[in-house]
């Protein structure tokens, strides 16, 4: 029963126990990087693959009215961001005051396996409903958990570059997941489109058994990580930093009364409330609402649309989607510009560059070359626009929390919030996910195609300006940008 506790937690039993196999390899940076891109990339497949079948499955399976399809569609692809938006900041929660990342991981999974079977075997809406609400819940988990864990392994200064990785899969996944979904399910039926969703499990299961986090893996190794000493201890961090006086040789200097102690008590209330105090992390929340809402949007009337507008079937509603994936594998090079020149006018210019051809879209209204031609475009431009946005978005959360954790040191205590925050972070892309299918779908129902993408474009401008004042400091003060500048203590809000 130890050993088993053992190699769930990670935990070291006694001085006897062996390290675990492939520890070196099982730690490592690439390997956890790995693992969290393709848990990510399960859980968004698994929102997205649905997309171009559940019209079809709606009228075949659950009987739904041809007239009502449109309206099912879309709260199918809501209610999976309405589970997303509750359970995030209690995952966000828990996962802080767990002593390891991967329980947590595992549960998730647990969710997820049930959500796929019940989804698979379904033939009522309620069913489906229900299906989709444990879907948001695993998604939940992975999300806050995964991105923590990315944090604590990577640290601070290079975390914009690394969430552009996790930007790709997702955003690699949920638009891809369309495609293979359409491409299977017109050519194989309707089984094996989750014979697919299976495989990525069983994928997913086998590297979370595997992973072994770095601050576990230090039990055997602690020569191997001794940066996890100022990564993992938030007091340390806010102290200990190249070119300044180490506590040791404070603590042998004269005390003066005039000395601010070295840490605010801490808060009886959980960090996520003083989080909540931050403008700038409120922008950023904001702008994170946005960008999924843009991003979500299309999964709701991309393959109705081209289904009317030029009859195509479900695998050229899947194959559409390409135009919107291809740029989103720049993700990782706007990472590390965040990380090199601050985050705010990539995200500034993300969300401005979209809005004319989120406007334009109202011109595809017929079936032609040109107008095929014209909406992959289109898309392609609008897909570029968003890649710059999501990846300083993401690194903005950490900036943000170490930010507070400079300001005053220890404040979150040893564990740290990050956790909470990428729970924060989740739930905005819930509120998105939630959103965008709703207001797309619906738009679109009651004003047209030229009014729901026009409305998105103005929604843009709505997180631009918020993000031009508040993402990466308060505009109007001096305000580190590079990972340097911050590990110096400049001052960043």
């Amino acid at each position: 029963m130890g050993r088993l506790r053992s190699f769930l937690s990670g935990e070291r039993i006694d001085a006897t126990t062996p390290p675990p196999y492939l520890l070196h390899v099982r730690s490592s940076r690439l390997f956890i990087l790995t693992t969290i891109c393709i848990a990510v990339a399960t859980d968004t497949f698994l929102y997205g693959m649905i997309v171009p079948v559940i019209p079809f499955a709606l009228s075949s399976r659950a009987g739904v009215a041809p007239s009502s399809v449109q309206s099912y569609t879309s709260i199918l692809l809501a209610v999976y961001g309405a589970a997303l938006l509750v359970c995030a900041p209690f995952a966000g929660f828990y996962a802080d005051r767990s002593s390891s990342r991967r329980l947590p991981l595992l549960g998730g999974l647990l969710a997820l396996a049930g959500a796929t079977l019940m989804l698979c075997l379904a033939r009522t809406v309620s069913l489906l409903v229900v299906g989709r609400l444990l879907q948001g819940a695993s998604a939940a988990v992975v999300w806050t958990v995964g991105l923590a864990l990315l944090v604590d392994t990577v640290g601070q200064a290079e975390i914009g570059a690394v969430l552009g990785w996790t930007s790709i899969s997702m955003s690699v996944s949920i638009l891809s997941a369309p495609l293979l979904g359409g491409v299977v399910y017109q050519k194989a039926g309707y089984y094996p489109v989750y014979y697919m969703a299976f495989g990525l499990i069983a994928l997913d299961i086998l590297l979370r058994l595997l992973l072994v986090e770095k601050k576990l893996a230090r039990q055997w190794l602690p020569e191997e990580f001794p940066e996890l000493d100022e990564i993992s201890d938030p007091e340390k961090t806010a102290v200990e930093k190249p070119g300044e006086v180490a506590p040791e040789v404070l603590n042998t200097l004269a005390p003066t009364s005039e000395q601010p102690p070295l840490a605010r008590p801490l808060s009886k209330y959980p960090p996520v409330f003083t989080l909540l105090k931050s403008r700038r992390l409120l922008a950023a929340l904001w702008g994170c609402i946005v960008q999924m809402t843009c991003m979500t949007a299309f999964d709701g009337v991309i393959p109705l649309f081209v289904k009317e507008t030029f009859h195509w079937n479900s695998t050229g509603a899947g194959l559409i989607f390409l135009a919107f994936i291809i740029p989103t594998f720049a993700s990782p090079v706007v990472g590390w510009a965040s990380d090199k020149y601050g985050p705010r006018w990539l995200t500034v210019s993300g969300f401005t560059l979209a809005i004319p051809f989120w406007v334009l879209l109202r011109f595809v209204t017929h079936d032609s070359q040109g107008q095929k031609v014209l909406f992959c475009a289109l898309l392609s431009l609008i897909g570029v626009a968003l890649t710059l946005a999501m990846p300083p978005l993401m690194a903005e959360i950490t900036y943000v929390v170490e930010a507070k954790e400079r300001e005053s040191p220890g404040r979150f205590g040893k564990t740290g919030a990050y956790a909470q925050a990428y729970g924060l972070f989740v739930t905005a892309l819930a509120a998105g996910t939630l959103i965008g299918p709703v207001w797309a779908g619906y738009v679109r129902t009651a004003a047209g195609w030229g009014t729901m993408s026009w409305s998105l474009g103005l929604f843009g401008l709505s997180a631009a300006v918020p993000c031009l004042i508040w993402t990466g400091g308060l505009i109007t003060e001096i305000n580190a940008k590079t990972g340097e500048e911050r590990a110096a203590g400049r001052p960043s809000e």
